[in-house]
């Protein structure tokens, strides 16, 4: 009996997806529920499971093409036999390979490496792009590599520039998710009016909180005390005090969220996601914490859902993970504000007359000045350092 495999319904906010691989080939064995394609939305990537066991007899639309829900993707024949050579590959390549994400494969592809002999890093063996070029850069060296190598350690003879080699260029489409991002950051720039306003916080009273409590925390939680539960804490005070900073606008109205749904960016190897922490001013620090660690495995292993992206009112940034001292964040319209964390680096600054070090971080504020005036939005990182200085203050609201 054949069974048809169709687009799967995608989420009320996606209109159409692209089929960026497929896991199987025709004439291929695949099992129940084994992954046929990979389809990337907007904002997540899809998977395509095989409702049945048998054979992929007919592949219906190529890698590339944008395709619809309950669109015809191919044709499976239930309980059908492959070829034993095709067979005994599949089988092969089921048992023995792991699973990679698109940039991984296309590392894995472009090296020609191994996937099973590749350590997986990631959450259920899924090996991520990391996982991939340190296994390329520890490879040994092809044949071919090899030529490079010597070639390149002869002495160059000097050429003109007209015959100098290796200036090659290679196009590369976009993915829909880096699409999407360089169409939302557009967007926020054109229809807001955009300003940043800078302050800096002292974190010893955090760092030393954390030291004194990170080991009886994850005792009792699970979960690591990090500095990112203390930041959406603060801000959600600074958010309780100053409304505006947490509304945004629609035509010529303001729309003032009486709710606090922070969205907490994840980087991942398909680009920015902000994850949306909902009612997080309800949230422990436990919750919190667990709550970004959940998103963030899941945002690199692609398997956030869309729910999990949509809305916030408010969204915190940490570049600092990156080395960033300092930056101008984008804000995530419709949302008329972000918070930019960056690097905590040890400076001198002056208390009480005197010259001391301290573990000083820059942050950052860009707001919507359409309905956000400076005024505000400087008192509103002001709320956050101060609470931030002086951590007594989450637990009073003072």
């Amino acid at each position: 009996m054949s069974v048809e495999i169709r687009v799967p319904q995608l989420p009320e906010s996606v209109s159409d997806a692209t089929l960026v691989a497929w896991r199987k080939q025709a004439g291929q064995p695949v099992s129940r529920d084994e992954n046929l394609a990979d389809l990337e939305t907007d904002k997540v990537v899809l998977e395509v499971p095989a409702p049945i066991s048998g054979v992929l007899r007919e592949i219906k639309v190529q890698t590339g093409t944008s395709v619809k829900s309950g669109e015809l993707l191919a044709v499976i024949e239930e309980g059908a036999a492959a070829t034993t050579t095709t067979a005994t590959t599949a089988k092969t390549a089921t048992t023995a390979t792991p699973r990679a994400g698109p940039a991984a494969r296309r590392v894995i592809e472009e090296n020609n490496l191994v996937p099973g002999s590749i350590a997986a890093s990631a959450p259920g063996g899924r090996i991520t792009k990391n996982d991939a070029r340190a296994a390329a850069a520890s490879a040994p060296a092809t044949p071919a590599a090899a030529a490079v190598a010597a070639a390149a350690a002869v002495p160059a003879v000097p050429v003109p520039a007209i015959a100098r080699a290796g200036r090659a260029e290679q196009r590369v489409p976009m993915t829909r998710l880096r699409a999407r991002i360089a169409e939302r950051l557009i967007q926020a720039q054109s229809t807001q009016a955009l300003l940043t306003t800078f302050n800096e916080v002292d974190l010893t009273a955090v760092q030393e909180l954390r030291a004194r409590y990170k080991d009886s925390f994850e005792k009792k939680h699970g979960v690591k005390l990090g500095f990112m539960s203390f930041f959406v804490k603060a801000s959600i005070e600074a958010l309780k005090r100053f409304p505006v900073v947490n509304a945004s606008v629609e035509n010529n109205d303001i729309i003032y969220h009486e709710y606090f749904d922070i969205g907490v960016a994840v980087s991942t190897e398909r680009g920015l996601m902000v994850p949306v922490l909902r009612d997080a001013d309800a949230m422990s620090f436990a919750d919190i914490e667990s709550g970004i660690a959940n998103y963030a495995a899941r945002a690199r292993t692609a398997s956030i859902t869309i729910e999990d992206l949509t809305g916030g009112t408010f969204s915190i940034t940490n570049g600092g993970i990156f080395g960033s001292l300092m930056s101008t964040p984008i804000a995530n319209a419709p949302q008329s504000a972000i918070l930019g964390m960056h690097k905590i680096q040890q400076r001198p600054i002056v208390m009480n007359d005197q010259i001391v070090i301290r573990p000083m971080m820059y942050l950052a504020v860009t707001y919507d000045h359409r309905i956000i005036d400076g005024r505000e939005a400087v008192q509103f990182l002001v709320t956050i350092k101060d609470c931030l200085e002086d951590p007594g203050r989450l637990l009073l609201g003072v």
